[in-house]
């Protein structure tokens, strides 16, 4: 029996693990992400894209049709579009959340991410705004975190706003970069327990499209090729693909050594 010349197969769309949630900066050296050059991306590495992250305020910058079409390409090639969660705490700021809310209509661009990294928000606030923004059909998204934190967090706080974004119906939770990075800095160790945590599926682990690929080899280095991640830039997503399934320097092209099971 000849055997099939194909990549060993990895878990399709929709997946819980091996998430990539690609952040779009817009025409940028990260890619180039004007209407074309995302129809060409998505052309090449739809399949390994679930998420699609429209940056900061370029759901304000950019022209209203751009972002209309942007947001449309998305979803034709299965990939969820969210707006960035700056967007959200600049509405909140300049108490606008019902234009907000309009804006992002007229985008039909469904899906924003709800974060504190620079506001903070009660328990009872942040539950609330879920639910009222789920009941206009929005589906939203939560990332975990400050941009600039004055304390680490620990695993157990990580569990706890998991357990209650999962009981406001959210599957996932995006972990800042900078609160990770913090907690390696003050206790190293603390992160080898991360994997052994139940709830470890439902985390994207933020990378640093500007630490790459060293820093995205050693993510699954430490936490396997299906750990979740986010923040992936769009001129990084195929070699993040390759990675995972042992291809490239980075990893030693274990997809050659048949005891890695790739």
């Amino acid at each position: 029996m000849t055997t099939p010349f194909a990549l060993p197969p990895r878990e399709g769309k929709p997946r819980k693990r091996g998430l990539t949630a690609m952040i779009d900066f817009g025409p940028d050296e990260m890619g180039w992400t004007g209407v074309r050059g995302v129809e060409d991306l998505l052309e090449c590495a739809a399949d390994y894209i679930d998420y699609g992250k429209i940056y900061a305020l370029n759901a304000l910058l950019l022209p209203e049709g751009v972002a209309s079409r942007v947001a449309k390409l998305y979803r034709d090639y299965d990939v969820t579009p969210f707006a960035g969660g700056i967007l959200f705490e600049y509405a909140y700021e300049k108490n606008a959340l019902d234009g907000f809310s309009a804006h992002l209509k007229k985008l039909n661009l469904m899906g924003f991410e709800i974060s504190e990294n620079y506001i903070t928000l009660e328990d009872d606030e942040r539950r609330g705004f879920i639910d009222r923004f789920q009941k206009e059909g929005f589906e939203v998204v939560y990332e975990f975190g400050r941009k600039k934190p004055d304390t680490p967090m620990s695993i157990g706080q990580l569990g706890e706003i998991v357990a209650d974004m999962e009981s406001c119906g959210i599957g996932h939770v995006i972990v800042e970069q900078s609160e990770l990075d913090m907690l390696r800095e003050a206790e190293p160790q603390a992160l080898d327990a991360l994997p052994k945590q139940p709830w470890f599926e439902k985390i994207l682990i933020e990378g640093d499209p500007y630490h790459f690929p060293k820093q995205h080899v050693d993510l699954i280095k430490d936490y396997g090729p299906d750990v979740n991640l986010a923040n992936i830039a769009a001129g990084q997503v195929m070699r993040l693909e390759g990675f995972r399934r042992g291809i490239g320097r980075g990893v030693n092209y274990s997809i050659l050594d048949a005891s890695e099971g790739y």
